[in-house]
């Protein structure tokens, strides 16, 4: 398993599940969040076109959010990519998974102190892996005729989209960073050691690291919160309003017995409730 590509080798890094895990989880809990799915598109793993003048370079991007725009491209069609000059608006918020072999792309002023952060807990991994690195993008006839370079992923957000919000996280170092855009270029945001969070005003939520369990894996994740606590996705809260309902049907239950006169000690038998329960309820 860990000799062999576990993607398209032309494509740095190494995918797994919480590469598919990690922007499902962001964007269940976005949308829960995000009451107007009309006003707002989030997309994962999808290609962004980010240049009008070579309309083939794109990047892909691991969790991206673009508000002021329908779900629906023109209202009636699912996106099959996001094309920046079409849809006249860009990512408000990037989120990308660092990956061993992608610091160059996501994190080009912090690429080697990036690399040296991947590189300890891949020492272990047997047989010797080797990953199998490429650009990103492959340039075009049309590239090859131009003498403007391809940007990396950094140089596109900030410099070309210049994306106000952009996070990374490293599943492997389980380390966030936070860039913001001041002025003209990113400036790293001192977070919390210990508790790091994001809070991103405009929207009223922010971005903290999650222990828990999602799809039966229990890990740190990168998950929205906000004033209330963590952003539930729409099965939790499924799950938590049927919680709810059956709390109150017991309640009911216990207020029922008590009133047929028995006792708080036979009723809390009768429940499998303690006593102070029964007394609360009461």
């Amino acid at each position: 398993m860990y000799d062999l590509p576990s993607k398209n080798p032309e494509k740095p890094g190494r995918p797994d599940e919480f590469h598919d895990l990690q922007p499902e989880l962001l964007g269940r809990a976005f949308r829960c969040f995000y009451h107007s799915p009309k006003r707002g598109f989030s997309g994962s793993n999808m290609n962004l076109y980010y240049d009008s003048r070579y309309p083939r370079r794109y990047k892909i991007l691991d969790w991206f959010l673009v508000l002021g725009v329908p779900r629906l491209y023109g209202g009636t069609e699912m996106r099959l990519s996001y094309v920046t000059w079409q849809e006249s608006v860009n990512p408000f918020v990037i989120v990308e998974r660092l990956s061993p072999g992608t610091a160059a792309e996501e994190l080009a002023p912090y690429a080697d102190e990036a690399k040296v952060e991947e590189k300890s807990p891949l020492a272990p991994v047997p047989n010797g892996f080797i990953f199998l690195r490429a650009p990103v993008e492959t340039p075009t006839n049309d590239d090859i005729q131009q003498v403007e370079p391809i940007p990396s992923k950094w140089e596109v957000y900030e410099q070309i989209l210049r994306v106000p919000y952009y996070v990374v996280f490293s599943r492997y170092t389980d380390q966030l960073r936070f860039f913001k855009l001041v002025g003209a270029s990113y400036q790293e945001q001192v977070l919390d050691s210990t508790n790091p969070r994001i809070w991103i005003p405009e929207l009223k939520v922010g971005l903290g690291l999650w222990q828990g369990e999602y799809d039966w894996i229990s890990r740190l994740w990168l998950r929205w919160y906000d004033a209330r606590g963590w952003i539930p996705t729409d099965t939790e809260n499924e799950r938590q309003q049927k919680e709810q309902a059956q709390l109150q049907q017991l309640q009911q239950v216990v207020r029922n017995l008590l009133q047929s006169g028995m006792t708080v000690e036979q009723v809390a038998n009768l429940a499998g409730l303690s006593v102070e329960q029964v007394q609360q309820w009461s």
